[in-house]
């Protein structure tokens, strides 16, 4: 039952760290919007301590699952989709230093190192997961793939203003190397097999993050320039949006699952990669773009929290999954 606490223990998902990359990303959104269209700087910091209490806790929860259920841990490990949730922790670190930039610059640096390393470490760890002795079956495939290599492009938000440029270069560009080569192959995988299991189609919206966290990035490493490569990230994050807009009324409509939180932390990071353009360029156009997003995100965010909140207290959110049924022949 997952009323017993235990069991709900046992079955809390790593995917949980997604709410911290949302509501940090929320946190930065509105950071990014404090000097683009005077959002007070309070609001901000309070989305920033959500996202730090948040981790907390969930940090403490799955600490304790993993001490007293480590096979339910290894489970999750060899389980095709939610090993690549795993890079979510350290993610959420970095993006924590990120908004303690602002917030709490005493932070930044601890939680920036204690981040940069675990994010190296599981990448490693992932893609030796991937490329080891198990196969994968294409059905097990989805954008969610991508969340290791965004966790890479997210190193130089902070890395830089922290003075670590060459190590900021480095997980640069193994973060854009390893975009190219999931993209064809979730591209692939969307369009020649059998459409992603409902629980996976809000993952989806991913497809945003990576080229709109790798322009702000970008920026970072450029000096704040915005150049030409930088435009195409840009763009290319503004072309997902709109194809997975195309595609929300359909997800919406599907029951509520932990995959919902993918919707926010790519609005939050094109958002954010629209203020900042603008703030580079005198940009109107995009002022009013991030701003748009901005408010979808605010919505998302209030609504993810309020049925996270009811599946908790349900314990719908702590009901054991199975592995994805390997996808039929061609």
């Amino acid at each position: 039952m997952t009323s017993d606490p235990i069991n709900r223990l046992k079955n809390a998902p790593v995917p949980l760290f997604a709410i911290v990359m949302g509501m940090t990303g929320l946190a930065l959104a509105l950071q990014a919007a404090a000097s683009a269209v005077g959002v007070p700087i309070w609001v901000g910091l309070t989305a920033y301590l959500i996202a730090f209490s948040l981790f907390g806790l969930i940090s403490i929860t799955y600490t304790t699952k993993a001490i007293l259920h480590p096979d339910a841990v290894r489970s999750e490990w060899h389980h095709p989709v939610k090993l690549a949730f795993f890079p979510a922790i350290s993610i959420s670190l970095l993006l924590l230093s990120t908004a303690s930039l602002t917030h709490a610059p005493v932070l930044a640096l601890p939680l920036w190192i204690i981040g940069m390393i675990g994010q190296g470490g599981l990448t490693i760890a992932v893609v030796s997961g991937w490329i080891g002795m198990r196969s994968f079956q294409t059905g097990a495939l989805s954008p969610a793939w991508f969340i290791p290599a965004v966790g890479n492009v997210i190193v130089p938000l902070a890395g830089v203003p922290l003075g670590y440029i060459e190590t900021s270069w480095y997980f640069m560009s193994v973060g854009l190397i390893f975009w190219v080569i999931l993209m064809t192959l979730v591209v692939n995988r969307l369009i020649f097999h059998d459409p992603m299991p409902g629980r996976l189609q809000p993952t989806l919206v991913i497809l945003i993050a990576p080229p709109a966290v790798a322009f702000v990035a970008w920026m970072q490493l450029n000096g704040g320039v915005v150049d030409g490569f930088a435009r195409i990230l840009l763009n290319g994050a503004y072309l997902f949006t709109l194809i997975v807009a195309v595609q929300l009324p359909r997800m919406v409509s599907l029951p509520f699952s932990l995959s919902f939180w993918a919707l926010s932390f790519p609005i939050a990071a094109a958002s954010i990669a629209s203020f900042r353009f603008a703030e580079a360029t005198g940009s109107t156009p995009h002022v009013a773009i991030g701003a748009v997003l901005l408010v979808v995100l605010i919505i998302g965010v209030a609504v993810l929290l309020t049925k996270t909140g009811a599946g908790v207290i349900s314990g719908a959110i702590f009901k054991e999954e199975a592995a994805p049924k390997p996808a039929p022949a061609a």
